[in-house]
């Protein structure tokens, strides 16, 4: 069971740095001028969403999986458990597929301005939808909340 603990605790540290490197470059993209500087941080932002926060995302669960199995806890009529996962599944099936298409139109129409040399409306449309940075947003609030729930199981 402590190798399965391990594991699961070096997969959350693979997540946190997911999570750091994919939204802190959403949020500065959203409050920088330079086009130059706008498009640098989502085609960063979206390469560190498919190398670090997905898989951080998919060791996360299969590392947790195996350490409640390891453990004999009851992932169903466990309550912080199943509170646990309803979260982890709002994360996996909302919002980050959610952030990611966001952050994909973003980057690609930020891609176009800076070749045509200004913020296109385009753009501004996408930058003002908020997609990315609300649900980016929301990935990161849940964290905590889910650190509680394993920390304190209220229930």
């Amino acid at each position: 069971m402590t190798l399965w603990r391990f594991l699961h605790v070096l997969a959350l540290f693979w997540l946190m740095a997911g999570i750091g490197n994919t939204v802190v470059p959403i949020w500065r993209a959203w409050f920088v001028e330079a086009i130059e500087e706008k498009t640098l941080l989502l085609v960063e932002a979206q390469r560190n969403e498919t190398s670090w926060l997905l898989p951080g995302m998919i060791a996360t669960v299969f590392s947790g999986y195996a350490w409640a199995a390891a453990g004999n806890y009851n992932v169903i009529t466990t309550g912080w458990l199943a509170a646990l996962q309803a979260l982890l599944a709002a994360d996996i099936f909302i919002f980050l597929p959610l952030m990611g298409v966001g952050l994909r139109r973003a980057r690609m129409l930020a891609l176009q301005a800076r070749k045509q040399g200004e913020i296109t409306d385009a753009l501004r449309d996408a930058l003002a939808d908020n997609v990315p940075l609300v649900f980016g947003t929301l990935i990161a609030i849940t964290i905590p909340i889910m650190a509680a729930l394993s920390i304190f199981k209220p229930f």
